[in-house]
């Protein structure tokens, strides 16, 4: 079976989690990627030490290639160039500053290969002022405005760290559009996505209504805060419940007409009920008696009770689940969103599979993360020709490992 990037050849050059797996997610679909491992900058391992699975590299470096060079030494950098000259992408979040000493910015790159497609995920964009801060997410997302809206009020602002998601998910997204345009012109060029772009698209909705609204319009002010739960604005929609046994119930019923005749008999209010038999009634006139009475409602029983009422009712509502739901979910299962694996060192394991189905070129779990170094010698003789005497006296003189 083919898939849809088998012809794609990328360099990863990372550190950071968004960054990794944005290269993964290019490995998915059938790119090769080699990702560099600087030898230099590894720390020596304790042999004492209890070996334990690193589930964190099996995700964001499954599917890939390892060439461990020493980027201190001459050669090393040397070896990576060359590699640079051959690849259709690389991906990085490296410091420009760095990158640039090492002739690996995309200026340098693009000379000798101006078909690259070069992707980097930085902290606060290519231009400004602050384009060479650290690209460290929770910076990124105190910048955003969506931390202070997040808590219930009194509450310190609340980071998601969804950010570094989303930038995963732009770069890869970037990448490909490049390389389409590439395939139009034969030209290459430099993709950058931004935490800090990423955390306000994360938030892009409510950050679009603030645009939109006037300084003076009431509403302008209100978005800068956090909203009680119990003041919310339609209490059918965007709005929580505790159930009995301490769980939350979600609804998402925008039109309550639609929902009402549903919802009502269900959590014990009378469908006809003056206080609430108008659209306007639960949400302008009677919005806070309707949010009391749905609070006392929704505690009358537990969590697996609402979960089923909402099935057997088809309702736009549901529990708020723990990270232990999705483990079990068969939805999650019949989507390959989690697999079950037997790792070759440690057994039986769960892992995050694939976010994105696609019906004739899947994505597939071809490796899990390789040891550092373990590709060194066949990328070096497949695709810059070196021979095994050349390889054995880059390994004796560590360039290579």
């Amino acid at each position: 079976m083919t898939t849809a990037l088998d012809d794609i050849l990328a360099l990863d050059l990372t550190n950071q989690f968004s960054s990794s797996l944005s290269a993964a997610f290019l490995a998915d679909f059938g790119a090769r990627v080699i990702r560099i491992e600087h030898t230099g900058s590894k720390a020596a391992a304790d042999p004492s030490r209890e070996a334990v699975w690193n589930y964190r590299d099996d995700l964001v470096h499954r599917n890939k290639q390892s060439l461990a060079l020493d980027l201190d030494s001459e050669a090393g950098r040397k070896l990576l160039r060359e590699l640079a000259a051959k690849v259709d992408v690389v991906v990085t979040d490296w410091q420009r500053t760095d990158l640039e000493q090492l002739a690996l910015d995309y200026t340098a790159l693009a000379g000798d290969n101006p078909g690259l497609v070069y992707a980097r995920i930085s902290g606060f964009g290519p231009q400004g002022p602050d384009a060479d801060l650290p690209a460290i997410d929770e910076l990124a997302a105190a910048r955003s405005g969506v931390m202070p809206t997040l808590p219930q009020p009194d509450q310190p602002p609340v980071y998601t760290g969804a950010g570094a998601m989303h930038a995963t998910a732009l770069l890869a997204y970037g990448v490909i559009i490049a390389l389409i345009h590439r395939q139009a012109t034969g030209a290459g060029q430099e993709v950058d996505t931004s935490l800090f772009a990423a955390n306000m698209y994360g938030a892009s909705l409510d950050l679009q209504a603030f645009l939109a609204i006037g300084d003076d319009d009431p509403q302008h002010e209100r978005m800068l805060k956090p909203i009680s739960r119990l003041d919310v604005s339609n209490p059918m929609s965007g709005s929580i419940y505790p159930s009995a046994d301490g769980r939350w119930v979600t609804l998402t019923m925008p039109d309550t007409d639609r929902w009402w005749p549903l919802l009502a008999p269900a959590v014990g209010i009378d469908e006809h009920d003056e206080r609430f038999n108008t659209h306007d009634k639960r949400c302008e006139i009677n919005r806070l008696a309707l949010i009391e009475e749905l609070e006392q409602g929704f505690q009358q029983q537990p969590g697996a009770h609402w979960r089923q009422v909402f099935a057997e009712k088809h309702m736009s509502a549901d529990v708020i689940e723990r990270f232990d739901y999705p483990v079990q979910d068969p939805q999650v299962a019949a989507n390959r969103y989690i697999l079950d694996l037997d790792h070759p060192s440690f057994g039986p394991i769960k892992t995050l599979g694939f976010p994105i189905f696609m019906s004739d070129t899947p994505a597939r779990m071809n490796s899990l993360a390789p040891c550092a170094g373990q590709h060194t010698a066949g990328v070096l003789h497949d695709l810059l020709g070196y021979s095994e005497d050349d390889i054995y006296q880059f390994f004796t003189q560590g360039v290579i490992a």
